[in-house]
């Protein structure tokens, strides 16, 4: 799937979501659309773990059917710029020769359930926020660059694509009757170990070397240019949405 048929079924997929809800909403509890803004980033063979100073901005557009008091279905379509280096935090020495980097967009639709904890929605609740959580099912492509290792044989850019799997948990508050906002976080595990350039097969390349000092075989820190084959890559995001509600307080 190339770049333009993707963001075409993005958008088609938001806009049937949106139109088939405010189309239904004299049928619905409540619909909503929404947008958000926050930050994202990524662990795989260049971080192991979330690093504070290698962050790239989120972006999202999404639609909710609220299904009852509980459970509410979104869907939508985001962008998150994600990056990392060896050169700013190396999680060992041959990482810092090794001297790999990536950087670029990943672009995903998805669409999630969600359960929340509190009746916050009802005009007779006597609160107004409610903790949730959240899993789903989407699917991204993401365009990059970078290089693998240190003399990379082939760098620049690449793209893939993949299944995503995002859950985690947030909560939301209603600030006005049609108006929420919610502060959210969570990951998304990948099915790929190429996000970061740095996949399980390995372009072969001698692991070893002649120290010419003392003639002994020595391992070869450029030569370390594949990835963990026993895990894929994951992303995270944590931020803030607002959206607007669509409903009718039925009168009898």
């Amino acid at each position: 799937m190339n770049k333009s048929r993707f963001y075409t079924l993005a958008l088609s997929v938001i806009l049937v979501f949106l139109s088939l809800g405010i189309s239904q909403t004299v049928k619905a509890q409540q619909h909503e659309i929404g947008l958000g803004l926050g930050a994202g980033t990524y662990t795989g063979d260049i971080l192991r773990i979330i690093d504070p100073n290698q962050l790239g901005i989120q972006g999202t557009l999404f639609g909710r059917r609220n299904f009852d008091n509980a459970w509410s279905l979104r869907a939508g379509f985001s962008i998150a710029r994600l990056n990392g280096t060896d050169s700013i935090r190396p999680i060992d020495q041959v990482a810092a020769t090794r001297n790999a980097y990536f950087n670029g967009t990943m672009a995903e639709v998805s669409a999630r359930m969600e359960f929340h904890f509190m009746d916050y929605m009802s005009h007779k609740s006597t609160s107004r926020f409610s903790p949730f959580g959240f899993f789903g099912l989407g699917y991204g492509l993401f365009f990059g660059q970078g290089q693998s290792y240190e003399g990379d044989i082939q760098p620049g850019n690449y793209s893939l694509g993949t299944v995503i799997l995002p859950f985690g948990a947030g909560i939301k508050y209603k600030l006005k009757d049609r108006i929420l906002l919610s502060f959210e976080g969570g990951a998304k595990a990948t099915f790929t170990d190429d996000l970061d350039k740095i996949g399980d097969e390995s372009i072969y390349l001698p692991r070893y070397r002649t120290d010419p000092g003392t003639g002994n075989q020595v391992l070869e820190p450029t030569s370390i240019n594949f990835g963990n084959s026993s895990d894929r890559d994951w992303y995270y995001f944590l931020g803030f949405t607002i959206s607007y509600s669509f409903h009718q307080i039925k009168c009898y």
